[in-house]
């Protein structure tokens, strides 16, 4: 017997032991190894810790504690002298909030602002969309480059601010330009695929750090400032400051070209900038200088100058899937909420720096009439993101629409494309085209059998939706109250014309 007890005592020990060791063993953190970079992945939604704490009733005292389970869920008993005490098992979820001191809203829009060269119902329409955000919204004519509006005047010609998801648009368009992604290319993010079409809609993080990886800080920035990045975008516009382009990658450990190509860190944009950029894709790949006039006369001898001209004309199309799936069923189908006559394509940006949250929206519209080019860029903390400036954008088109800015302008001629306008199939249209481009709002208008003939290109299988091709060149109307992409095919507006 005296014989046992040690034994049992030198087996405790070492069960103890052991036991130890794999407690130990348990307590190590796996490490997680991803495909491409060792940083974790970056989202734009707000990161949630759950953690569980379990309280437990206790009793000081040197008698034993029996303890019993309970049947109940989330709940154990605990018996104390005799007496049973129910512990809880509680969840407590802990938000992460990020501090914002800047303001959100204002007082007054457009104090001090140059307006005697502006156009006065944009002017207006810019204003009363913007409402009591703090921001700016800057209207551009993509065909010649002139400033329509410039609403808050000091803001949109700051040296800018970080372009947020933004800055997608100038990597996708790299992307088209190297041969490295068409629109329907899936790429595979570990675990899923995606296309440039669903990651431009829905703004894929993941998606657009992959490009920026597999084309490289050298070719990312190359593009970048082809595309006026960097650089003055107006001309002799008086307190215009510059948005920089960086000349080296940021460091690995802030996320490297990746983070760059997906939120634009490190990079200051300015709504001038992204503007010019905009207008380049909306007219097929002329960069102008952006003008502002000052006076009426100014406007009337307005003549456009071009700064360079861009070969992304055959890429556009792939680009503006994506940006129409935004204002469908992306991160912009606020917009739709007050405004579905016309097309309208772009893209959202939202993140923050120093206490201050950044919403843009970045747009050009389709319609017989011609093209407008917005950026709405807000500034302030949390009502600041930038579904929030798609939703203003669209404020914007309805305020246009109800002041028949659209129907009271002449239609655009479409004799210019004359016959080097082609379709898919690569058959030159008709000059015959421009006579069936109408200024009334014809549902039923009768077009040419090479016309009716063609059909969507793809479809969004989220929504059942259609999704065609658009140039800002050759146009028919809509009936009024309908949206362009609910329209019947044999709408000359959904014609493709590349």
């Amino acid at each position: 017997m005296k014989m046992v007890l040690p034994c049992v005592a030198a087996m405790a020990l070492v069960s103890c032991a052991v036991f130890g060791l794999s407690a130990s063993a348990l307590d190590i953190p796996p490490k997680i190894r991803h495909a491409r970079s060792a940083q974790a992945h970056i989202v734009e939604s707000k990161s949630t810790k759950h953690e569980v704490h379990h309280r437990v009733a206790t009793h000081s005292g040197s008698h034993a504690v029996a303890k019993t389970a309970a049947a109940g869920k989330g709940t154990s008993h605990v018996a104390v002298h005799g007496r049973v005490r129910r512990a809880a098992l509680t969840s407590r979820r802990h938000h992460s909030y990020e501090r914002f001191t800047a303001s959100s809203f204002v007082t007054s829009q457009g104090d001090g602002d140059i307006t005697a060269g502006e156009d006065p119902t944009i002017r207006a329409a810019a204003i009363d969309a913007l409402g009591n955000m703090n921001g700016t919204a800057v209207v551009i004519n993509p065909a010649n480059g002139r400033i329509l509006a410039m609403v808050n005047q000091k803001l949109a010609l700051s040296p800018g601010a970080e372009p947020c998801s933004t800055i997608k648009l100038s990597v996708g368009l790299a992307a088209l330009s190297e041969g490295l992604v068409t629109r329907d290319t899936p790429v595979n993010l570990g675990g899923f695929r995606m296309n440039l079409t669903e990651a431009l809609a829905h703004s894929n993080n993941l998606y657009f750090e992959e490009l920026g990886r597999e084309l490289g800080f050298e070719r990312v920035r190359h593009y970048a400032t082809q595309f006026g990045l960097g650089e003055l975008a107006g001309y002799n516009i008086e307190g215009e400051q510059l948005g920089t382009y960086p000349d080296q990658e940021i460091p690995a450990s802030e996320g490297g070209v990746g983070r760059m190509c997906s939120f634009g860190q490190g990079v200051n944009l300015t709504p001038l900038q992204l503007g010019a950029f905009v207008a380049a894709i909306a007219n097929g790949g002329t960069l102008y200088y952006l003008q502002h006039p000052t006076t009426p006369e100014e406007a009337a001898s307005f003549e456009p100058k071009v700064k360079r001209t861009l070969d992304i004309a055959r890429f556009v199309p792939d680009l503006q899937d994506g940006m129409a799936g935004a204002v469908e069923y992306g991160t912009a189908r606020s917009l739709r909420v007050n405004f579905h006559e016309l097309p309208v394509f772009g893209k959202t940006g939202t993140c923050s720096n120093d206490g201050t949250r950044f919403g843009w929206f970045a747009s050009f519209s389709d319609s017989p009439q011609g093209s407008l080019v917005t950026v709405f860029f807000l500034e302030g903390g949390r009502p600041v993101f930038g579904p929030r400036a798609a939703e203003l954008t669209g404020l914007f088109y309805r305020s246009l629409w109800d002041r028949n800015y659209f129907s009271d302008k002449p239609v655009q001629a479409v004799a210019q494309i004359g016959a080097s306008a082609k379709t898919q199939s690569g058959t030159s249209l008709s000059s015959d085209i421009a006579s069936h481009v109408s200024t009334s709002w014809a549902r039923d208008q009768a077009v040419p059998a090479e016309i009716q003939a063609l059909r969507p290109h793809s479809c969004n299988g989220m929504t059942g939706q259609a999704s065609y091709r658009h140039t800002p060149v050759a146009r028919a109307t809509l009936a009024p109250g309908l949206s362009p992409w609910l329209y019947p095919p044999r709408s000359f507006l959904h014609t493709v014309i590349s």
